[in-house]
């Protein structure tokens, strides 16, 4: 196949890539740039851990075509915070001991922040935290740390710095 050139915004950086017209966003992520944080599993949409943010909405990066990116602002888990500055998300993942083997978790994190970021000023239920999360697979829990991480989350939202209701 012929590359051609491919720009794309991709946590705030702009990248020049030359891809293949068939590449998904997800290979592009993981096998052209390196951003292994993006799960890759089903390749069918069905397991949710190959969930990144385009335009701030939750979508599955394994069957969206790289090139429907063209423009559009794409934020991975690589994007939300840093080892030494969490996102208030992964902070609350950690501190209610939602993070087991760690496959599911930028998935549901970045799934999480979509739906919050959908109901600002809101705290969800459970039954609606578990809706938002029931495309996300986990393997390992009873998924009741990751609701309370949500909400405990949500809870806080008014206290998350500037910069992590943006991003």
């Amino acid at each position: 196949m012929t590359r051609h050139a491919l720009d794309l915004t991709i946590n705030g950086e702009s990248h020049q890539l030359m891809i293949e017209p068939h590449w998904s966003l997800l290979h592009v992520l993981r096998g052209e740039l390196g951003m292994t944080g993006t799960k890759e599993n089903c390749l069918e949409a069905e397991c949710g851990v190959c969930t990144v943010l385009l335009d701030g909405k939750a979508v599955n990066s394994c069957i969206l075509l790289a090139e429907q990116c063209r423009g559009r602002s794409i934020v991975t888990i690589e994007g939300l915070g840093d080892p030494e500055h969490l996102h208030p998300l992964q902070a609350a993942f950690i501190k209610h001991g939602a993070v087991q083997c760690g496959y599911c978790i930028p998935g549901m994190i970045m799934t999480a922040k979509s739906f919050l970021d959908e109901r600002r000023g809101h705290v969800p239920s459970e039954a609606e935290v578990r809706e938002a999360l029931s495309g996300t697979l986990c393997r390992c829990t009873g998924y009741q740390k990751i609701v309370d991480a949500v909400i405990a989350a949500a809870r806080q939202r008014n206290s998350w710095p500037e910069e992590a209701r943006r991003s």
